[in-house]
Order: structure tokens, then sequence, then C-alpha cells
């Protein structure tokens, strides 16, 4: 096919999709819309060698098809990058299409460059797309539709571009879409961000997911039969689908569990999907559906999360469970309506205020934190905004009962400096649920915590890695002026290998600091400065005098000499210096933690092959040196 049957077929199948929902009017305007941008890109290629125009036409097929946004949202993105790449002018636009098209193209067009270094003018580009919430959402809707197909049209741009553009998704666009409830572009745009940065272990997680799913499929087919032959005898009108996550959520999983793909718990969900009648309503429904299924499957206790009557913040609602599959294992169970699915899918798109309050609460919260005096400080916004970016929320309670929100893994502290900022300085210890805690105590969602005092007390320096939010973390920052700042070359967070996928950084002195191609920090670098990545092959080859120090963890069935046969496999059949061992054995399980140094990520994947293979070993997975 063409360039020019391509965009011929693109255009009119959006055209005929969006006769059936806008009036004769507004289609008038979205044609005019797709000439003027057709008009304006002619003589312009994309990095692949293709038209330009077919860009904007993927943008637009984004915001009409995925995302179901009104005429001027659809228009804005026909045009969305004629001001910036062309001689038009958003006075033109206004005047051709309406002042709030004129305002969404704007807000959408990069501001010309005021000079200053890479990450400043990231971090304006950021501000600037941020800012939008104050005039009209649909202009995030458009630049996340914009970075969703450049994201998957990202195989034309050389290595050191992909990282960096890999990066701000990663960090900036994927959780902006998690925010406004976008589950489905949140994905996507994470899972592309991941095949870019880490393809080697996207593609073997891909491989992983395949192979089990043909593994399971018999054992799923008869268990869904059961479950929807138990359907019918109640008369319970759902559909039952398998759904695996995706290669990143695995791979997030996998880290967070420190477990390889096989033992992490929830690679995939059931989820059942119904539609409420007139006699019973959407949650009537969900928990009658909870209540047949609890009578002929065993319930894992506590495993209840009820997200219809308390919606995630970003409107996310479903009812969660988990079950006793025949199998022997937990099955994990997601009780949704179709208009649940919907609105996962949509998010704050969708016209359904209930779900959109949630969001909006936070949009009133982002507005309120751009309007910080201090946000001129760029190190201060990319810490507010990272910290407003994370994945849950946990709502905790005073004891008069006050709700306060707080990002998961928040602790007392955080709560703390969350009530009052002198509370936080002086914090002495804390009650949840009743019980004396520490202040660095982990909240759960409901706790109900109570902080007690002392003006004897004053923050400690590891108070920094207590606390999650940005006001505990600046508060206890600003009490410690003066921080050390670390010199290294290696990442102090990821440890990178010889052999190992990595990113490298130059810094103002010229240094380079190298990463792991998925580290966190890496991906933060090359969202704020990705022009300081480093374009050559960098020297990081094994060197027989540089040792560097690792950590495993075995797991096993406990037997005569299992200890002593691990000591002999390292220190005797692969010559590797041991630093330490610990064990601990409970009910016939041993599970030991051994600290050795090698010379590569080759040398350890090898030292892990051996270990597996010796008798009674189960599981070896690589741990975090803390």
């Amino acid at each position: 096919m063409n360039y020019v049957e391509k965009i011929e077929q693109s255009v009119s199948a959006l055209f005929a999709s969006l006769e059936k929902r806008l009036s004769e009017e507004d289609m008038l305007r979205v044609r005019r819309a797709y000439a003027l941008a057709s008009h304006a890109h002619a003589k312009q290629v994309r990095k692949s060698g293709e038209p330009y125009i077919i860009h904007p036409i993927a943008v637009a097929r984004i915001v009409a098809e995925e995302l179901e946004l009104c005429a001027d949202a659809i228009i804005a993105a026909f045009l969305h990058d004629v001001v910036e790449d062309t001689c038009y002018k958003i006075e033109e636009i206004s005047r051709l299409f309406g002042s709030r098209v004129g305002q969404l193209v704007k807000v959408v067009t990069k501001e010309p460059s005021s000079g200053g270094n890479n990450r400043s003018k990231q971090i304006s580009v950021y501000r600037q797309i941020l800012g939008s919430v104050n005039h009209d959402i649909n202009a995030l809707f458009i630049k996340l539709a914009d970075r969703l197909h450049n994201m998957r049209t990202l195989s034309s741009m050389r290595p050191d571009k992909q990282m960096k553009i890999a990066g701000e998704t990663d960090y900036f666009y994927a959780p902006i879409a998690n925010r406004l409830g976008l589950y489905h572009i949140k994905s996507e745009l994470e899972d592309l961000s991941f095949r870019y940065r880490c393809e080697r272990d996207y593609v073997r997680l891909e491989g992983y997911i395949a192979a089990d799913k043909m593994r399971m499929k018999g054992y799923m087919d008869g268990y869904i039969a059961k479950i929807e032959d138990i359907f019918k005898r109640y008369g319970l009108d759902a559909r039952i689908e398998v759904r695996y996550r995706t290669p990143y959520s695995i791979y997030r999983k996998m880290k967070e569990k420190k477990c390889d793909f096989y033992h992490i718990p929830g690679r995939y969900y059931i989820r059942i999907i119904y539609s409420p009648t007139d006699d019973i309503g959407e949650k009537e429904y969900a928990l009658k559906i909870y209540s047949v299924l609890t009578n002929h499957f065993k319930e894992r206790p506590g495993s209840v999360s009820n997200y219809i009557n308390a919606a995630k913040e970003n409107g996310y609602r479903s009812l969660h469970i988990k079950l006793l599959g025949d199998g022997g294992a937990w099955e994990e169970f997601h009780i949704s309506s179709e208009q649940m699915l919907r609105c996962s899918t949509l998010g704050c798109a969708i016209e359904d205020l209930d779900v959109k309050q949630g969001i909006i609460d936070w949009i009133k919260r982002m507005s309120m934190m751009l309007k910080d005096q201090n946000i001129d400080d760029d190190n201060i916004f990319m810490d507010d905004i990272a910290a407003s970016f994370y994945n849950d929320d946990i709502q905790v309670f005073t004891p008069d009962a006050k709700p306060i929100i707080l990002p998961k893994k928040a602790t007392a502290l955080d709560f703390a400096f969350a009530v009052h900022s002198n509370i936080g300085m002086h914090a002495h210890y804390a009650r949840i649920n009743g019980r004396l805690s520490s202040v660095t105590t982990l909240l759960q969602r409901g706790d109900c915590v109570e902080i007690f005092t002392n003006e004897d007390m004053h923050p400690e320096q590891s108070w920094l890695d207590a606390v999650c939010t940005v006001k505990a973390k600046r508060a206890i920052a600003n009490y410690y002026a003066k921080q050390a700042k670390p010199e290294y070359r290696r990442c102090d967070l990821c440890h990178p290998l010889p052999g190992d996928e990595i990113v490298g950084f130059k810094d103002n002195d010229g240094v380079i600091s190298l990463h792991k191609r998925d580290c966190s920090k890496a991906i933060r670098l090359a969202s704020e400065c990705g022009e300081s990545i480093v374009k050559d092959k960098i020297n990081f080859d094994v060197r027989p005098d540089r040792l560097y120090p690792v950590r495993i963890r075995i797991r096993g069935i406990d037997r005569f000499h299992l200890l002593s046969d691990l000591i002999e496999c390292i220190t005797e059949k692969l010559h590797l210096s041991m630093g330490s061992i610990t064990t601990e054995t409970v009910d016939h399980i041993g599970v030991c933690t051994i600290d050795f140094s090698i010379h590569s990520l080759g040398e350890l994947e090898m030292a892990m092959h051996s270990i597996e293979n010796i008798e009674g070993v189960d599981e070896v997975s690589q741990i975090d040196i803390e």
C-alpha cells in the first residue's frame, strides 16, 4: 500500500466513525481542520520517511476513537503541531476554529526556548502541560495521545533518543494517564517504554507469558467452564475472561517481590463482566456474583477489596477477591460491570460525575501545588510532581475520623507532617489502630493514626528514608541543610555490572554515571536531561582485578549437607569469594542469603544457574544489598 492510500483509508475510517456521533456542523469543522493540517504539513516527513500528516491523523484517531472526546479536541489533535512546525499562528487557529481550539493548540505547542540547560527546558515542558489542568483538561488528553503515537512509532529513532523519550514516558506521561483513569493508555505507555529501555527483558517476559498461557490453557478452560455452569444454574448473566498482566507490570512485580516469573503472585487474573438489570443495581449484582462464587469456592480470608463502595482516586471501581482454584492456588477475581470497564478505559474523559470526582479532587490538588510559592525551584517542582504521581493512594484517619490522603508506602511520619509540620518535626511515637507503633511504621488503607509529640524530639537523618511525601522530605531536608553529595561512577541504587544493559549520563564536570537501563534514577535522568545520555559505546568491560559485591536468596527443601553443598558450589566449584551467609529453616523449608563477589553479570548468572541445579534448591533470585 502506498502512503496516499494509507492516509485516505485512515481518514475515511475516522470520518465514518465520527459521523455516527457528531453533528453535520461539527463534521464540517473537523474536515476543515484536517484539510488545513494536510496543507500545512504537506512538505514535511517523519524520521521514518513517511509523510508527516500521518502523525496528526493518528493522534486525532486516538482522541476520537480511544478517548471518545468532543469535536474541539479532535480538531485540536489534527492541528496540534501546526503552530510549532509551520507558519500558522495561534490567532489564526482561534479565528478559524474558535477560541477553545486555539487555547488547546496553544497548550500543547512547545514554547520557544529561552536558553538554559536541557533539564530546565524539559521541566518547562512539564510545567506547561500540567498548567493546562487550570484551563481545559482536554489538552492533557491530546498530549497523551501525541505521546502514545510517538511511542508506537519509536523504532525509527536512534537508540539515545529512544532512551530519552522512553524515560520521559515512564516517569511522566504514563503516571499522568494512570491518574486520569486511562488504564489502557497507561499500560501501553509503560510497556512501550519498557520495550525500548530494556528490550532483552521485555522479549524474555513476552516469551514467558506466551508459554504460560499455553501451559495454563487446559486448566483455565475447565475452571472457567465450571464457573459458567454455576452461573447458568443461578441465572447470572456474565462473561468471563482471563487477563494476563503486561510484561512491564509483571517485571515490576518480580522486582518488588524479588522472585522469578513463575513465583510472582497475580501473573493473571480472572475478570467477570456483567450488566446490571432493572431489578438489581450495579453493586447488588456484583455482591450476588460474589455470594454465588463463595458458595462453591473457598474464599481466601481478608482478600476482598471493595473498590465499588470506595473507588480509587482515579475513578477505578471493581470488587476484587481471591478464591481457591482447582489447582490448589489462590485465583484472583475482578468483578466489574460493563460501565466500570468503560470507566477504567476512558477515565476522566467519561461523562460520569461519580467516576470523575476522585480525579477532579486530584486535579484541584495539582492546581494548588502548581501555585505553590516555591514552585520556581526545579528540584522542588519535580519532587512534587513525582510524589503526586504514585500509582495508588491510601486513605487513613485521624482519631476524630478526619480522612487524610497519602501515597501508598507512606509512614506515620508522613501522616504527622500532613496534619501539621510542627507535629512532624517533634513526632515521638504513634498509636495505629490503638497499638503503640514507631513513627516509621508503614500505614495501610483505613488505619486510624494518632501522633504523640515531644518538644525535645527533632528529625533524625534516617527519617529521610522513612518518608515519601514531598512535604515531609522538604521539612526534614531543610532541617539538615547541608547534604553531602555522593560522587560515584556506578549508580548506588541499581549497582550495574559488566554485561548489564546500561546507560550513561555525563554531568557538567564530565563524570559519567552508569545505570542499568531499568533503573528509576536512569529513567528520571533520561526524562529530565536526556541530552546528557552518552551516545558512544561505554567501556564497562570485565576486569580481572575488579570485583562487585552481590547478594542472592535461595529457597529450597532442607536436607542434610544442603548448606555445605551451597558453600562448596560457590567457593570450590566457581572459585568465588564469599563474604557472608545467613540461613533460616521453617517447617523443612530453608531460606539462605549469601553475599559474594563477582566480575560480571555473566558470572553471576552462571553461579545462580549452578546453584539452581543443586538437589533441593527451588528458587534462586538476586536481591539488593541494603
